[in-house]
């Protein structure tokens, strides 16, 4: 399958993403692995994205569009991928269906992980993590420590991250809202799109989304 995942910040995409690529057989591409992937080894298209990153500006889509190209190209998707963080906006969602034609192929569904806003801002804004080892990290209201503000790991002292700040989290909503929501539409009009609630554990989301890839009622 050739799936697209969609979601505001906080939807739990990645992990999602992680647990629904494993159980198809079908790689999980993630933009923040590609960048990571191609500025580290050096790629022609890394060398840009880096610059980009380097000067403060935002990286182009014709850089994003090729980095997410060859990774489609690569053996293992030959049969199929996961895509998180891409397309990120319409002429993206585009240039996606163009590449996709050109090679005789098009997406299975794109999948709509739907989740409140508020209830993005208290899962991100309510995260806690430990000054010691950032591995280590809480919830004030899903996963609290046993000592407001310690970590159980090593006593560290836990702190809210400025990305993870409620008037950060609003923000990045409004340019998912701005940028990224209008591809959903898109893909309404071509008879793709699958939304799932993203709310309640792990497994539960994943066999919903299981479900509506597979065409049944979620729950």
């Amino acid at each position: 399958m050739r799936i697209v995942l969609v979601g505001p910040p906080g939807a739990g995409k990645g992990t999602q993403a992680a647990f629904l690529a494993k159980n198809l057989s079908i790689p999980h591409i993630s933009t923040g692995d590609l960048f990571r992937a191609n500025i580290s080894q050096g790629t022609e298209l890394g060398k840009q994205a880096k610059a980009y990153m380097d000067a403060g500006n935002l990286v182009p889509d014709e850089v994003t569009i090729g980095m997410a190209k060859d990774r489609m190209e690569q053996p293992d998707a030959v049969n199929g991928f996961l895509l998180d963080g891409f397309p990120r906006n319409v002429a993206q969602a585009e240039a996606l269906d163009a590449m996709l034609v050109g090679e005789g192929m098009k997406l299975d569904a794109v999948l709509d992980l739907e989740v409140e806003e508020d209830e993005v801002v208290k899962r991100i804004a309510g995260r806690r993590i430990c000054r010691n080892d950032s591995a280590h990290v809480f919830h004030v209201t899903y996963a609290p420590p046993k000592t407001e503000g310690v970590c159980d790991a090593c006593g560290g002292e836990l702190y809210q991250r400025d990305d993870d700040s409620e008037e950060t989290v609003r923000k990045r909503l409004e340019v998912y809202h701005t940028q990224t929501e209008p591809i959903i539409d898109y893909y309404k009009a071509q008879g793709l799109v699958v939304t799932i609630s993203a709310l309640g554990k792990v497994d539960e989301v994943t066999g919903r989304a299981m479900a509506a890839l597979r065409g049944e009622k979620a729950a």
